[in-house]
């Protein structure tokens, strides 16, 4: 072999490449100076976290970044003014349950989730995720956690593709492969036992535990999901709590599907970050649940949305859970796990009629409106970056024609977008 090349040749290679093109990047990024500023007028403004609205009030946004916010914020002369003051503005939406890179299709032969898995492969679910994202972001969701069901890590590619605004959507968490006992979420035949994946990680031994959360982070994963109980044979409580440990040593939280009530005990048991679903659990789960500081996402099923997936008599089951766990006092944040396509809907419409299932449950508006904010913010580890109107975070702010407090069902009609700074859409 010739003379061995040092590291140092290719850093400095790096640099002077680097230095050459800068330039035209940054020409090509003008809104995204800092000293960008915009003055929002809001009619009224929602503070979800207490629950009140403020009129007449004044956001001050300079680059990505709300500035001041009040009723007598002085306007800089060369600021652009958005005139929303017949509007209420509140902070954008979270969803912590999407599944932004699959979407079932429905035929005249039903739909099978694991026919679409096995159907379309990666590029065509990262294309789906940027439509979905983008469709999520104008119902007014600027903050996302997907948590799985992407093939080969296409969660990856849209959320580096978003944070590099390459394509539009919300700010976004993702969990890769998603992890679970032999098999997944399938029944596996014995001559085709690869079938499953990359779909799911199966981990049964420690070890393949360890490595499964491994790669899902060096891949670029930013939370882990696991699949407690979809087989006969479900993860214990040990076996869950030393996932949740490794995870968390690694800088991650941890989420945790359960179907039914043994998977769910033995998840709050575990004290994961969140149980996904739920909706078997018992009051004495709920409560344990609250003990150890578990979050529920029970992606509470509408009746319409039970029965698009094929499951039209667990709505009543969904809402019932969702009634109990508010009653106990469970922290709640909103997820749906809308994936089916529907005509005339997008994944942002439907994600919004969610609403329907909490105010079934009698769950306030003000309460579902924190569920959707601030409570899905601290689950996702984002609360000091976003998820309110406050100065030093985020400007991720919406306005609906109507005050949600009053009436939730105003989140689905969202008329103003802006996302770190930037408005999307404006109507």
């Amino acid at each position: 072999m010739g003379a061995q090349i040092k590291p140092v040749f290719f850093l400095k290679l790096f640099i002077l490449l680097f230095a050459a093109v800068l330039p035209g990047l940054t020409a090509q990024y003008p809104q995204a100076e800092v000293d960008r500023v915009v003055a929002i007028k809001a009619g009224k403004l929602v503070d979800p976290e207490k629950g009140t609205t403020e009129t007449n009030q004044i956001i001050l946004v300079r680059g990505k970044t709300i500035e001041a916010v009040g009723p007598h914020v002085q306007i800089p002369p060369d600021a652009k003014v958005i005139d929303l003051s017949k509007s209420t503005v509140l902070p954008g939406l979270f969803d912590a349950h999407t599944h932004l890179c699959m979407t079932l299709k429905r035929n005249r032969d039903g739909s099978s989730y694991y026919i679409t898995t096995l159907m379309d492969p990666t590029p065509y679910r990262a294309i789906e995720g940027v439509a979905n994202a983008r469709d999520m972001l104008a119902a007014g969701f600027t903050t996302v956690r997907d948590v799985g069901n992407a093939g080969n890590y296409a969660d990856t590619a849209l959320r580096e593709a978003i944070e590099r605004g390459l394509v539009p959507g919300p700010t976004m968490l993702n969990a890769g492969r998603i992890i679970a006992p032999f098999g997944g979420q399938f029944q596996l035949q014995p001559e085709k036992q690869d079938l499953a994946t990359p779909e799911y990680f199966f981990a049964d031994t420690r070890d393949e535990m360890v490595k499964a959360i491994r790669e899902n982070i060096h891949f670029g994963a930013t939370v882990i999901k696991i699949v407690v109980d979809d087989q006969k044979y479900i993860y214990s409580t040990d076996d869950i709590r030393f996932m949740v440990a490794e995870a968390h040593r690694d800088g991650l939280k941890l989420a945790a599907h359960c179907w039914t009530e043994a998977g769910a005990h033995n998840a709050a048991e575990a004290g994961v970050d969140s149980i996904e679903h739920g909706e078997r659990m018992t009051n004495e789960d709920l409560e344990l649940a609250k003990k150890n500081h578990v979050v529920l996402v029970g992606t509470d099923f509408t009746e319409i949305a039970a029965s698009r997936n094929s499951f039209p008599s667990l709505h009543s089951v969904f809402v019932d859970r969702l009634k109990r766990a508010y009653q106990i006092g469970v922290t709640m944040a909103f997820g749906t796990d809308a994936f089916v396509s529907v005509p005339g809907e997008t994944r942002g419409t439907q994600a919004a009629e969610y609403v329907d299932s909490w105010a079934e449950a009698g769950v306030p508006a003000k309460d579902t409106l924190r569920a959707m904010t601030i409570n899905s913010a601290r689950l996702l580890g984002v609360d000091r970056e976003r998820g309110a109107i406050q100065p030093g975070l985020a400007a991720d702010i919406i306005a609906t024609p109507e005050n949600p407090l009053d009436d939730i069902q105003a989140v689905r009609k969202v008329s103003f977008v802006m996302k770190n700074g930037s408005v999307f859409k404006n109507e």
